[in-house]
Order: structure tokens, then sequence, then C-alpha cells
């Protein structure tokens, strides 16, 4: 399973970087595989205990790339960060498959609070330079989170995210706003419409749960 995660990891690179020529070149030259590669090694060793030798894992990783992966991070496959230096991966931080990080962007919490305490990222999301998602919150399949973003609340799937505090541009392929200018301002109650419209959506599906559930008893 290792092993197949870290060839889908090099293809990722492949696919997604002009400038990448062979598996090899990735394989050995890539920062951003090295520090993955490393961080599955680290993640097997924190799910059986040896957090110690983990978290060593891990900071060895962090000194030869410039990126930080917690060995508690879930990965899905495919994870390509490109150049990747300063980039930051939080305990909880859950990653879907085939997303694409690029250097500087912080997956992180905003308190010291326990549990889940880091984002959640869906399948094919890509995160610009220098973005800070922050919070224990979902970002939807498919969506984008502009370079120096700063996302502190849920994304929809298939958004599109820019701004400090992050504001959503897009959503289902659909401008929120006129334009991405410094003249035009975004309209916020298209953006809390399309929020609502997810959350109302998990409670149709939670209240059909339900009425499954009570029809069986």
């Amino acid at each position: 399973m290792l092993f197949k995660n870290i060839a889908e990891d090099v293809h990722a690179v492949l696919e997604r970087d002009p400038a990448a020529r062979s598996h090899i070149e990735v394989f050995l030259l890539y920062p951003g595989i090295q520090a993955v590669i490393q961080h599955r090694i680290a993640h097997f060793f924190y799910k059986h205990h040896m957090k110690f030798l983990a978290r060593m894992i891990s900071q060895i990783a962090r000194f030869w790339t410039g990126i930080e992966i917690h060995p508690g991070a879930q990965i899905g496959h495919g994870l390509f960060i490109d150049h990747g230096m300063g980039v930051v991966i939080g305990e909880t931080a859950v990653i879907g498959d085939n997303c694409t990080i690029y250097q500087g962007v912080t997956l992180g919490g905003t308190g010291k609070e326990r549990g889940k305490r880091h984002p959640t990222l869906g399948n094919n999301v890509m995160v610009g330079s220098g973005a800070k998602v922050l919070g224990p919150f979902n970002v939807g399949d498919n969506s984008k989170i502009a370079a120096g973003a700063v996302v502190l609340s849920e994304v929809p799937p298939n958004s599109t995210c820019v701004g400090v505090p992050a504001r959503i541009v897009k959503c289902g392929g659909v401008r929120v706003e006129p334009d991405l200018d410094q003249v035009a301002i975004p309209d916020p109650v298209s953006s809390q419409i399309c929020t609502l419209t997810v959350h109302i959506k998990k409670l149709e599906d939670k209240i059909k749960e339900l009425e499954a559930e009570l029809e069986g008893k």
C-alpha cells in the first residue's frame, strides 16, 4: 500500500508539473515528494502508537525539505506539494485525493483546543501559495483557494475563495461577484446563500436517514 501511494504521488507530479521530466527526477529531487514519502512512513508509526519515532521522522523531513507535516495528519493519494517551502500541515488535518498545495500554505488551527482542530480538504482541492486555512471545517471537493487567502469557515464544493478573510467568488461554476478587481464589491448575500445551500443539503440527507430508520422500526 505504501509503495502504491508513493507511485501515485510521483505520477501526480508528472501530470501537474510541466517542469517534471521523469519519474526518477521527481522521486529523487522533488522536496514535496520526499516530504510526503517521509510522512507516510511517520504516519504508519503514529498509528501504531510509536509517536516519538513518528515525530522524529517528521522533524528530519522538515529539516531537509522545509515542509512540516505532523505525523497524525491523514493524506490521500496523489498529493502534489509544489516547491513546498514553508508548508505546515497540522495533526488533525485531513487531505483528500489528488490535491495540490503550493509553497507557504498552512493547514492549521485557531487556538489550543483539543480534538479536531485542523481543516479537512476534499478531493481535487487546490490551495494557492501563502494561503492559510485555519479551523476544523471542510473545504469541499474541486474547490480552489487563491494565493494569500485566509480561510476561516466552511467552503462548499466547486467553489473559489479569495481575500482576507476569504470570501466565495464562485460557487458551482457560477460567479458570485462581477469581477475580481478592487472596485467590484462581492455580494455577501449570494455568498451566504451558497454556503446555506450546502448546510440545507446536509440536513435533508440527515432527515432522510432518520425517516428510513423510523420506517425500519
